[in-house]
């Protein structure tokens, strides 16, 4: 037995002396074994599946680190003594088995192929399912924040530009005649001298055309 595989032991063995007595009057110690754990002829990887199976039905799981593992198989409400332990590394039966007994603890070096015929390739292993976390309580509403300053005034905005020109109206109605203008200038004086010839001439012509009229009349 290597001594990091004995200190394994000797802390699982702490453990179940740590557990407290009262429990112990409830349920029964459980069997625990420590070891390496290989898969195929190497050393199983970091996170590999390690299972405990007590009549094909699952009974405890943990998962290898540094090619090495710890089980602790807890028969529950069921009776496991003297019934037969078998194990799976990665999903694969391992060669070894071992009897269960009421606080026990072993070394047990696994060592599991595939495609030997302890083999099972039908079904994965089936990890333990966690507890639910209790549901937290709902916070309080958070008060209303202050309102926010008020803006700057935005700035002035350009003036529009001019509108389109709009139809000429229709002619208006006549307006009222005007006021009498004033009086004209009075004209300048005629001649006299060439009126009165004019005059002289006119009545001459008038006599001569009167006297040729008397006198056809008379022939």
């Amino acid at each position: 037995m290597t001594k990091t595989r004995f200190l394994t032991l000797v802390m699982a063995l702490a453990l179940l002396l740590a557990i407290p007595t009262a429990v112990f009057a409830q349920r029964v110690p459980p069997h625990v074994f420590v070891g390496t754990a290989s898969l195929n002829g190497v050393a199983a990887a970091d996170g590999a599946a390690v299972t405990a199976w007590v009549d094909g039905a699952q009974v405890a799981d943990a998962y290898a680190s540094g090619g090495e593992y710890t089980l602790l198989v807890d028969q529950g409400d069921s009776s496991f003594a003297g019934k037969t332990v078998s194990f799976r590394v990665g999903g694969v039966d391992a060669a070894e088995t071992a009897d269960w007994t009421q606080g026990g603890a072993e070394v047990l070096d696994l060592v599991a192929a595939a495609g030997s015929s302890s083999s099972t390739a039908s079904s994965g292993d089936t990890g333990a399912t966690g507890a639910a976390g209790a549901k937290g309580a709902k916070g309080d509403t958070g008060a209303t924040g202050p309102a926010g300053s008020v803006g700057a005034a935005g700035a002035a905005g350009s003036d529009g530009s001019a509108g389109a020109a709009g139809a000429t109206g229709p002619a208006g109605s006549a307006g009222s005649a005007g006021s009498a203008g004033a009086a004209g200038a009075d004209g300048a004086d005629g001649g006299g001298g060439l009126g009165v010839i004019a005059l002289i001439v006119a009545i001459v012509a008038l006599l001569a055309a009167g006297g040729s009229y008397m006198m056809g009349r008379r022939a």
